[in-house]
């Protein structure tokens, strides 16, 4: 061991020792393989916190963190990376490729029944973000009048699809019987159809619908799906869509790195609210969403940051409900208690 140390100091973390430390796959200056220890190792080394957040509000939620991450001027070490869809999420996490990720909350709540306790939930990050988007011309003034109509949706397994579901089943609608839902991969590519007019009715989150709305001047906001779910829940629930998850291994190994990884992306959400030009073209810098879509779609993405009792109080009304009404869309059994990560 006391070669090994020798070798870090003399070649500064070489990619081969990277490797061969089993880390995760850090940039050069550190390796979360030389931490063992619980809170981050001794010290000055810290673990590289790999993060995955999602193209759209919890990406633009992070777009400060991950500015500051480049300026060296974050707490912890970061490698961020942004995907498209939930299925990636999966991937990456199933394949040991990421330590915190954002997820649909009752996707979270799937991957901790399917890795056998994996994983944990940290904060809520998203509540009610989805919309109907008449591309023009379907003139759906309520729920009873998609009856009969083809509904083009994005989110398939994930919240999304279960919240319509819901919605519709508590509105007197069969999906697949009374309502066709066409699912697409993406959010992307069904803003593009519903930009291009070839989805009349499309179900997304901001912030593509503020990206559909600018694109295509017939296109108008059909059904806020959040007061919809509030009115099939009785007040009962709130919509938390979004969340961060962490992998267990990594929250028991370095509880001090992620407890400082979770109060920079509160920080970092907090400024997203507040500074939405400047969020805006931090958005564009990283891939994220173009800088004039991001701007007017900040202020109705439902960006918060939810931790703790209060965390864990809204997630389980709304998985409770989800799993009332299909014990598929949490992985088939509510989370235990231990699911709910304590800062």
């Amino acid at each position: 061991m006391k070669k090994i140390r020798d070798r870090i100091g003399a070649l500064l973390l070489s990619a081969a020792l990277l490797f061969s430390a089993g880390g995760c796959a850090a940039r050069p200056a550190a390796s979360s393989g030389a931490v063992s220890a619980a809170g981050g190792g001794s010290g000055t080394e810290k673990p590289t916190v790999r993060v995955v957040g999602l193209k759209g509000p919890t990406g633009l939620s992070m777009a400060k963190l991950m500015s500051d991450s480049d300026a060296g001027n974050a707490s912890e070490r970061y490698k961020f990376s942004i995907v498209s869809s939930p299925d990636e999420i999966v991937a990456k996490i199933s394949g040991g490729e990421a330590d915190v990720a954002a997820a649909p909350t009752n996707l979270a709540a799937t991957l901790y029944n399917k890795t056998n306790k994996g994983v944990k939930l940290a904060a809520v990050t998203t509540l009610g973000v989805l919309y109907a988007v008449d591309s023009g011309g379907a003139e759906i003034r309520s729920v009873a009048d998609l009856k009969g109509r083809t509904v083009y949706a994005s989110g398939q397994g994930a919240t999304p699809e279960y919240a319509l579901d819901y919605i519709l089943s508590r509105n007197g609608l069969t999906p697949g019987k009374d309502v066709k839902v066409v699912y697409k991969a993406e959010h992307a590519e069904l803003a593009s159809l519903a930009i291009a007019g070839r989805a009349d009715i499309a179900v997304l989150p901001e912030p593509f619908v503020t990206q559909v709305l600018l694109k295509n001047k017939k296109a108008k906001i059909a059904l806020d799906l959040t007061e919809e779910w509030d009115r099939a829940a009785d007040g009962k629930s709130v919509l938390t869509m979004g969340c961060l998850i962490a992998t267990k291994k990594f929250a028991g190994q370095n509880k001090k790195a992620l407890d400082a990884f979770l109060k920079d992306y509160q920080a970092s959400a907090q400024y997203a609210n507040s500074n939405a030009q400047q969020t805006a073209a931090l958005s564009e810098k990283y891939g994220i969403m173009p800088a004039a879509v991001a701007q007017k779609a900040i202020p109705n993405c439902a960006i918060v940051y939810l931790d703790g009792s209060e965390m864990k109080e809204k997630v389980s009304a709304f998985l409770g409900i989800l799993y009332r009404f299909n014990p598929k869309s949490v992985g088939g059994r509510l989370p235990e208690d231990d699911f709910y990560y304590q800062p």
